[in-house]
């Protein structure tokens, strides 16, 4: 998978480090330190997408927990309900901006990073799962993981092939 640059300025260079990472050196050739890694330089307007994605997200997780209040030996429904939702969304929005829509620098940060990274939470549950255990709710706990997991991945599944699907009948 690569991430081609569509707004580049003429004096940057991309780098490619991997397939999801892209990194900006000028054509100075400024290098960080001594240690051979060129120096990134900051798209404003992709840290504008990532925080604007990121309060979204932030702002709908916490609507959802006031709206979906539990303690620590029931099954925790806004944080299952937000990591799955997220999920889904994420699974949509890579793979319809990577194989549907034209490439664009500001969606991926606004939608996948920004307002999908934001909404999921992985360290709510470590904590959710440490206080079930504390109340030795095991059968609760162990639930509480694998359906996380198992309906995560589905979800993930489910919307990249729904655009997959959509597309080859078009």
């Amino acid at each position: 998978m690569n991430f081609p640059l569509d707004e580049r300025r003429p004096e940057e260079t991309p780098i490619a480090i991997d397939s999801t990472t892209r990194e900006r050196a000028t054509s100075t050739g400024a290098r960080n330190s001594g240690t051979g890694v060129s120096d990134p330089s900051v798209d404003r307007f992709e840290l504008a997408a990532i925080a604007l994605g990121g309060a979204l997200g932030a702002l709908a997780r916490i609507a959802l927990a006031l709206a979906l209040p539990h303690d620590s030996v029931s099954w925790p429904w806004a944080t299952f309900t937000v990591n799955i939702l997220g999920a889904l969304m994420l699974g949509y929005f890579v793979t319809r901006l990577q194989e549907r829509l034209p490439v664009s620098t500001l969606r991926r940060p606004l939608l996948g990073t920004g307002l999908c990274g934001a909404l999921t939470t992985f360290s709510t549950v470590q904590i959710e799962l440490l206080q079930m255990a504390d109340h030795h709710r095991y059968g609760l706990a162990t639930a509480y993981l694998v359906a996380s997991v198992l309906c995560g991945y589905l979800a993930v599944f489910l919307s990249s092939a729904l655009v997959r699907r959509v597309r080859a009948l078009v």
